[in-house]
């Protein structure tokens, strides 16, 4: 820091000299000191003021100015056959010579950010925001919630549509669907005739055709979405996203349910929430066929759905809940198995 202000001394020291050596102002040689004090101390105060000015907008000033300059000088000699004599032409060649550098150096380092790298190779490249593709697996398209979530606005861009997927399956609700989302607004569909003749294997051409497109795969379908993510491909799993909108249940909440079979363990029933949950209910098999409030005792998640144990709400707790009693090596039930 003190070499900074040493030099900064030294350099309004320099001016100074020169001003009372050269001696620009006639008379008293304190006009030509005050002179060079002040143009040096001007000078020093600009070079404060940038010290904290990004590069690009110095440099922009730097181009902008000498733009200005060149302008004004062109347009100087084009007004040579003028009577330079004229005290109006000369305020107007004057004009010319200060206005346009000033605002060249202003603009300059006002659109400086212009010349950084990334900006710059921007000014050459398409500006229109590139297409957002979402490659739509058949088992999704059959399922029949995306069209739901098209509809509210959750999936835009470019539905990509391969023919290899709907050769697979041209079931008739496959296609109502597809003439659903054709009508909806915001949502383009795209038909694709691209083929991989190479892979035999229809999940392994739709990662292909979403390595090509720069695309994320939409599908239902848990092995297609682990073989995707392992080469590479984003994916969106309805299921997955289905999974997080459910409400969500702590275990010693209590929820009212309709016992409708009895369950795997002895003595339990099992209800099942609007969203298809399956809740196991401990003591409940006399309750089938009856609504009844219950105490969530546990809430297990695994790639198959949701589980949700409980107890009667008014019966004592047994002492352990069938969750725990279960194997704990064993793969949790779907509603579907139960």
């Amino acid at each position: 820091m003190h070499g900074y202000v040493l030099l900064r001394v030294l350099f309004v020291a320099a001016f100074v000299y020169i001003a009372t050596l050269i001696r620009p102002i006639d008379g008293h040689i304190a006009f030509n000191i005050a002179l060079g004090l002040g143009l040096g101390l001007l000078i020093v105060l600009i070079e404060a003021r940038m010290r904290d000015a990004a590069v690009t907008s110095v440099l922009g000033g730097l181009i902008g100015g000498a733009l200005g300059l060149w302008i004004a000088n062109s347009i100087h000699v084009g007004l040579s056959w003028t009577d330079t004599t004229n005290t109006k032409v000369k305020f107007v060649h004057m004009l010319i010579l200060v206005v346009l550098p000033y605002l060249g150096v202003v603009l300059g380092a006002r659109k400086g950010e212009w010349l950084e790298p990334a900006k710059f190779v921007s000014l050459f490249q398409d500006a229109r925001p590139a297409k957002r593709y979402k490659i739509l697996d058949t088992s999704v398209i059959i399922d029949g919630r995306v069209a739901d979530i098209v509809e509210t606005g959750f999936l835009d861009g470019t539905l990509v549509v391969p023919q290899f997927a709907l050769k697979r399956n041209r079931g008739r609700r496959g296609l109502d669907i597809l003439h659903r989302i054709q009508k909806m607004g915001g949502v383009e569909v795209l038909i694709s005739d691209v083929d991989f003749p190479a892979v035999k294997e229809v999940d392994l051409k739709l990662i292909e055709l979403a390595r090509s497109l720069t695309g994320r795969i939409v599908t239902n379908d848990f092995n297609l979405n682990k073989v995707a993510q392992l080469r590479g491909v984003e994916v969106l799993n309805i299921n997955e996203l289905a999974n997080s909108l459910k409400p969500v249940v702590l275990p010693g909440e209590q929820m009212s349910v309709f016992i409708t079979k009895e369950g795997k363990e002895y003595n339990q029933g099992v209800a099942y929430l609007d969203d298809g949950t399956m809740v196991v209910v401990d003591n409940a098999r006399s309750k089938i066929g009856r609504n009844l409030d219950i105490i969530v005792t546990s809430v297990l998640q695994t790639t198959a759905g949701r589980m949700i144990f409980g107890r009667h709400a008014d019966a004592s707790a047994p002492s352990g809940s069938s969750a725990e009693r279960e194997d704990p090596g064993r793969r949790p039930r779907s509603a579907a198995q139960a």
